[in-house]
């Protein structure tokens, strides 16, 4: 009778088998790959910021990046405080190849070294719980910056380069989705002071949050 009863080893085989089976399907369909608002023309609907500058990427940087959607801009905060460098990279589909960058690999590719690498967690005002983000202090040079990363789909917010990669799987078998997007900011530590750094880019997280969530698909 025992002989009859499918072993440990068989069972991992056969939910590996079903799971390779279920990504085949969830890949092979034609994708339901939604399109956001335009980017350009997103704004920040508080008064404590202020769009002051719109970057334009170099078309060799745009084929790196190879996103659908681009935001890159700098916001002011009303009165005295640093500027605040915003990126968010929107991807329709991640089945052709195209996929977020990890600031984690290329920062160091633009001269930049790692001093911090953590997460913390913000509380968002709307929000059930607070966002688990990426936090790095980063130099070149004499110059230091804070940057908060993420990545966002679906109204879901991953820190972690890994279970992003599998939140894209699991939306491709259950929603038949791939989209996602990496959201960046960056602010600049002045005269060392690290904590006033993190306190602006958490207040412009905290304010960005909510009008970028209609900006990405849901």
């Amino acid at each position: 009778m025992r002989a009859l009863l499918p072993s440990k080893s068989s069972r991992v085989l056969t939910a590996v088998l079903l799971l390779q089976c279920a990504l085949f399907y969830g890949f092979s369909r034609t994708e339901l790959a939604p399109r956001p608002r335009p980017l350009s023309q997103f704004s920040i609907d508080s008064g404590n910021w202020r769009k002051v500058r719109d970057y334009q990427m170099d078309q060799e940087t745009l084929d790196v990046l190879k996103a659908d959607e681009l935001l890159s801009a700098s916001f002011a905060q009303t009165g005295a405080g640093p500027q605040v460098e915003l990126l968010v990279a929107y991807f329709q589909t991640q089945r052709t190849g195209k996929a977020p960058h990890s600031p984690k690999n290329c920062l160091p590719g633009s001269g930049f070294y790692a001093l911090q690498n953590t997460t913390i967690e913000i509380p968002i005002n709307g929000e059930a719980k607070p966002i688990r983000v990426n936090k790095y202090i980063v130099a070149r040079g004499d110059n230091q910056s804070l940057v908060l990363y993420w990545y966002q789909s679906r109204s879901r917010v991953v820190a972690s380069e890994y279970m992003a990669k599998v939140y894209t799987m699991w939306d491709a078998v259950r929603a038949n989705r791939t989209d996602t997007a990496l959201v960046r900011v960056v602010v600049p530590v002045q005269h060392g002071d690290t904590r006033a750094a993190e306190d602006s880019a958490v207040s412009f997280v905290r304010d960005l949050f909510e009008p970028l969530k209609h900006y990405l698909p849901a």
